[in-house]
């Protein structure tokens, strides 16, 4: 597509128009309208350095814990589910980073929770359970006038294109089926991003992980955030502790958000909520 200099600024008839003042609101709009969009983390090369040493820790110990055979059979190999109930403290930053939740803030109407959070390695040479088209939330199609849920792919290394950086399909989180393959082949993008930034989706736009043709794994922390009505990919709060999370962490992870197991913790619920709206 060309693109002309001496883009026109005026406008007429116009009666409303997206604000874009802050970059947080900018980053928003460009995820509203497209679908995707590229955030930094703020985190020093230190932080990043001991995120990504814990990554390797705790991804040794899943596969010992689970077994390489067992997790080969079923495809979950490059995977680790719920990665903060294995890491603790720094994966607990992550999901909380402040940059990323004034973005979700922007983009969720209301109350949002984490609705998972894995850790992604894409190997070199080979496919692997993220490098097809899917949504984030799959077999869905429907559209939203704003987002229900947000992807925010962490990335513990650069992505390239090279080693198989994201593919996106621009602004497909408005449309609701799935489109051609020719359409695929025209308007697919891949996202670059570095180290230490995430690459936020709108959980409806069509995207796929590409293949990696370098010698070496291109890891990431994937974090999908949804309005508390959606079930958790894996129950966190019966995963973890509550002990030493803030309130803010603590409705982050859900454990406000728990369904009820009988009629009498419901209405204990109910009278809980009824005091703090007094």
């Amino acid at each position: 597509m060309t693109k002309f200099s001496g883009i026109p600024e005026n406008t007429y008839g116009i009666l409303q128009r997206d604000s874009s003042d802050l970059e947080c609101d900018e980053i928003a709009e460009h995820i509203r309208r497209l679908g995707y969009a590229i955030l930094d983390s703020g985190y020093t090369p230190a932080e990043l350095r001991a995120i990504s040493e814990t990554f390797d820790r705790i991804r040794a110990q899943y596969v010992d814990q689970w077994g390489e055979e067992r997790l080969r059979s079923c495809n979950e190999i490059h995977t680790i589910r719920a990665l903060l109930t294995h890491g603790g403290a720094p994966f607990m930053k992550l999901a909380s980073n402040k940059n990323l939740l004034a973005l979700l803030r922007r983009l969720i109407v209301g109350k949002f929770i984490l609705n998972q959070q894995n850790g992604v390695i894409n190997p070199p040479g080979e496919t692997y359970n993220q490098g097809a088209w899917h949504r984030d939330l799959p077999y869905q199609h429907y559209v939203s006038s704003s987002p229900l849920a947000v992807n925010a792919l962490f990335c513990l290394d650069d992505f390239t294109f090279e080693n198989g950086a994201t593919f996106v399909l621009p602004a497909s989180h408005k449309a609701v089926a799935y489109p051609s393959n020719n359409y695929v082949r025209q308007n697919a993008l891949q996202v670059e991003a570095k180290a230490g930034q995430f690459i936020v989706l709108d959980c409806m736009i069509f995207h796929s992980g590409g293949f990696n043709s370098t010698n070496k794994a291109r890891r990431a922390i994937n974090h999908v955030y949804t309005i508390p009505y959606f079930k958790q990919q894996i129950n966190l709060p019966k995963n973890m502790s509550a002990e030493g999370l803030s309130d803010e962490e603590r409705e982050l992870i859900g454990f406000d958000y728990q369904e009820p197991a009988s009629i009498e913790q419901y209405l204990s619920s109910r009278v809980k909520k009824e005091a703090g709206n007094g």
